[in-house]
């Protein structure tokens, strides 16, 4: 993953002018695309900042929220047979999956910060980041995949890659 770093490139005052738009209510932009350019870099440095970790530190020991054994069993409940290995994007966005999802998201509203904030999510866990590997979805579905993940060793392929490279 490239370290391009497009809020430090706004510059202090721009940093924190970014940081306050983010923190205003949706409705009060309708769609401003210098917005969702914001939203696009938050969103890139959230998935750099989780592929350097898991690929330097060993995933079964992560632990990604206060609230990530409910956020586990909840999916595991919810999502038996989901292949979190290898995902594609009906897992996430058809209208049978959305269906399921939607109850799931909702019950940590209030409990995981940002539950439904944008976020990068990797199709094949064994892969980097890349514009054919990534799906936008919700930060608790991210965190649903990603704890699964860890605790079921599909994301140590990136921390045996990373590690037998250093």
């Amino acid at each position: 993953m490239a370290s391009d770093n497009g809020l430090a490139a706004l510059g202090a005052e721009g940093a924190a002018a970014a940081a306050h738009a983010l923190s205003l209510p949706a409705e009060a932009y309708g769609n401003d695309p210098r917005l969702e350019v914001m939203w696009a870099m938050k969103a890139y440095n959230h998935a750099e900042v989780y592929f350097n970790l898991i690929s330097s530190v060993d995933p079964k020991f992560l632990k990604l929220t206060k609230m990530d054994d409910k956020i586990y069993s909840s999916f595991r409940e919810t999502f038996k047979d989901l292949d979190v290995k290898l995902l594609n994007a009906d897992d996430l966005k058809s209208e049978k999956a959305k269906e399921t999802w939607r109850p799931f998201c909702n019950q940590f509203e209030g409990l995981v910060e940002d539950f439904n904030y944008g976020t990068l999510l990797r199709l094949d866990c064994e892969k980097d980041y890349t514009e054919e590997n990534t799906i936008f979805a919700t930060r608790v579905q991210f965190f649903a995949i990603e704890i699964a993940r860890n605790r079921e060793g599909y994301n140590n392929a990136v921390f045996k890659s990373k590690s037998s490279k250093s």
